[in-house]
């Protein structure tokens, strides 16, 4: 690290649990976030200005007035733009020290099996099931950590999978195909903080996972009620039947 970065992450660095090793671990990590909407907007922010020196974003929407609501990588001008070129523009001005890398692609199975594997750590803050199911098994696949969030309406969720403990379950664990609840933000709604509050905690989360510090949410859900502000811990176990993780 040179001065300016010293400076730069000078609060980081006080922490005992991270000091110049973790930051410099930081500088030299690389995190797949995927999705650059509601929930990818303060994972990216957050990841960036934390030093994460290489991010890769991946989304194949382009902004919409409908989305600034609660979308806070994007501006008023960045309307019909790909989020993506949007997300690095927004980044770039946080932090230009980092790499970022953005992906205006629909991702398939093979591409993402790709992506995952040149990862660190892949933070899901994508809005469908079915992404989501791919994403996880992809990171099963090739033993990457995951950090997996949700939010609509006044609630949010998060969770994380280690693949390379032997007693992680995976998202598939949590929810089965065909079995998940059809919602999504469009028809049912979404406050705007709630996504800051479940991105940023995905942020914080990915952090500790990368560092190695701390207890990650690995093996538990956390389940957050805005409207009455509480949270629960609901303990999540590996399922030895689970088509993706199980034996």
């Amino acid at each position: 690290m040179d001065d300016q970065q010293l400076l730069r992450y000078s609060r980081q660095i006080m922490l005992p649990q991270i000091d110049a090793g973790g930051q410099q671990k930081l500088l030299d990590s690389h995190v797949l976030i995927i999705g650059a909407g509601g929930l990818g907007s303060p994972v990216a922010m957050y990841l960036a200005s934390a030093g994460i020196g290489q991010i890769t974003i991946a989304d194949n929407d382009e902004v919409d007035l409908s989305n600034l609501q609660r979308q806070i990588l994007h501006r008023h001008g960045d309307i019909g733009r790909p989020k993506v070129d949007s997300a690095k523009d927004t980044l770039a001005k946080l932090n230009p020290d980092i790499q970022v890398t953005p992906l205006n692609i629909l991702i398939d199975r093979k591409a993402l099996d790709k992506l995952v594997a040149q990862a660190d750590l892949v933070v899901d803050a994508s809005d469908n099931f079915a992404t989501r199911f791919a994403i996880n098994a992809a990171c099963v696949e090739t033993g990457t950590a995951l950090v997996s969030g949700a939010a609509i309406r006044m609630e949010g969720q998060l969770s994380v999978f280690l693949p390379q403990r032997a007693d992680s379950p995976c998202y598939r664990c949590l929810y089965s195909e065909g079995e998940e609840p059809d919602q999504t933000c469009a028809e049912n709604g979404v406050l705007a903080p709630i996504v800051g509050v479940i991105g940023s905690l995905q942020a914080l989360e990915a952090i500790k996972v990368l560092l190695d510090i701390g207890e990650s949410l690995c093996g538990r859900l956390l389940v957050f009620d805005g409207l009455y502000h509480e949270w629960r811990s609901i303990k999540l176990s590996k399922d030895p039947d689970c088509p993706v993780c199980g034996h």
